[in-house]
Formats: C-alpha cells, sequence, structure tokens
C-alpha cells in the first residue's frame, strides 16, 4: 500500500453534502484498497476457498453487487431482473471465465454510480422510509447508504485475508 494519507484524511469531497462525507470516504478508500490488493493478483487464485472461506472473486462480485442492490433501495426502487441475476452469479465463475480486471472494474465502475447518487441526495430526503427487499424491511436512505460503507468496508477487510492467505498458499 502507498504511504499517502487515507481518503477520510484528505478532506471534504467536492459536491457531497457534510451528512454524507463518511459515506463517500468509505467507498473511495475501498476502491483504492482493492485496486492496489488486486494489482497482480493472480487469475488462477480467483475461485480459491480456503478453509472453505469465500473465494476472493466472490468478494469482488458481493462487493460490487451490494452496492448496486443498496443504492437502489436508497432510491426507492425495486431490484431488476439483472440485480437477481448478478445475485444468484456471486461465487461462480461466467461461461466466459472473468479476469481479475472484469470484477475489479465492475467495483470501480459501481463506485462511481455510488457515488454520483451521493452527490444528487437531498439531505432533506436522509430520513425518509425506505423497504428493503421483498419483505419491504424497514430502513431509510441514510441507512442504507451507511450500511453501503461499512458492508464495503468489512468485505474489503475479507477480501484482503482472502488475497494474503491464498498467495500465501500458492
Amino acid at each position: 500500500m502507498s504511504q499517502q494519507l487515507e481518503v477520510w484524511q484528505r478532506g471534504p469531497l467536492p459536491e457531497i453534502i457534510p451528512m454524507l462525507q463518511p459515506v463517500a470516504h468509505a467507498l473511495l478508500q475501498a476502491r483504492e484498497e482493492i485496486n492496489d490488493y488486486m494489482n497482480d493478483f493472480p487469475i488462477e487464485l480467483l475461485w480459491q476457498r480456503p478453509a472453505g472461506m469465500a473465494s476472493t472473486g466472490f468478494h469482488l462480485q458481493h462487493l460490487s453487487g451490494v452496492l448496486d442492490r443498496v443504492f437502489t433501495y436508497a432510491r426507492a426502487e425495486g431490484l431488476s431482473e439483472f440485480q437477481f441475476a448478478q445475485l444468484a452469479e456471486e461465487g461462480k465463475d461466467s461461461a466466459e471465465g472473468y479476469t481479475v480486471a472484469d470484477l475489479v472494474n465492475r467495483f470501480n465502475k459501481q463506485v462511481d454510480l455510488a457515488l454520483e447518487q451521493i452527490k444528487n441526495t437531498n439531505e432533506s430526503i436522509l430520513t425518509d422510509y425506505r423497504g428493503v427487499g421483498r419483505a419491504g424491511l424497514p430502513s431509510t436512505v441514510i441507512g442504507l447508504l451507511f450500511h453501503a460503507a461499512e458492508h464495503t468496508m468489512r468485505h474489503v477487510g475479507q477480501l484482503m485475508v482472502t488475497v494474503a492467505v491464498v498467495k500465501h498458499n500458492k
């Protein structure tokens, strides 16, 4: 990892309201760490499941998928068939075979979309109710956005451990 300051230490991000700065900082930090950790990652290790735990490929798919799904709920929208298909695919390679770059780029694009949504989120709706999933579990816009950030960072940590273990066992 480079020795630069973490994203949150670099100051406020333009066009993002103060209440959502921590969400944006976490997503940008996650992107930096994932791009750094996945640089030159061997494709043959992508689907290895050390000790039966989730693979690196799963974490990369899940990171993108959760951001997409949770931000969809924050917009008060239901999931599309494509989103359900991606959810079902998590942990599995595609028929064509994903490259590491494919999965990292998917995450990078999802972070870009999330940041754009954050920039366009009006502070007045942060406490608005949002139903989650088919059951409509209760949440709020801010609850969903913060959950997306913390869930992302949790999986970044798991990804880092998985990457270290599979590389060590190579």
